[in-house]
């Protein structure tokens, strides 16, 4: 099983991941071993729950194709290890990525008639305190 988090994990069977040549830096080496990794997941196909296959799909990834497969291609190191590696893990972020928020939405409150009278009150005060800083003029 491959674990996401404490509560959700996928069997390794729904996982596919196949090694192929990688370009960039290596020499001649380069030409003759399979060292990166394409990893391939079928969200729809897969035995997350609803919620996180809907979130994945609507992430709008560019690494998910049409039918849903989600594509990871991985080619970071020189070892074909290290590339498995590294594909797995940012499967993990992509999948978390689709986890529900564990935050509740936050109920809107508004103040009482009496907090909004102190408040008036408060006000009231503070202005005729500016007021009576004033200059006063005389008009005689």
């Amino acid at each position: 099983m491959f674990k996401i988090s404490p509560t959700v994990a996928i069997p390794e069977s729904e996982i596919t991941i196949e090694g192929v040549r990688a370009g960039g830096p290596g020499g001649q080496n380069v030409n003759k071993v399979s060292s990166a990794i394409h990893l391939r997941f079928d969200i729809k196909a897969s035995s997350l729950p609803q919620e996180y296959k809907q979130r994945l799909l609507s992430l709008g990834d560019r690494r998910v194709t049409r039918d849903g497969v989600l594509v990871i291609k991985a080619r970071r190191f020189r070892s074909r290890e290290l590339n498995r590696q590294d594909a797995l893990e940012r499967l993990r972020e992509f999948i978390r990525r689709g986890a529900p928020s564990k935050h509740p939405v936050r109920k809107l409150t508004r103040p009482t008639l009496s907090a909004r009278k102190k408040r008036l009150e408060k006000k009231r005060r503070r202005g005729k305190i500016k007021q009576l800083r004033k200059k006063i003029y005389d008009l005689s």
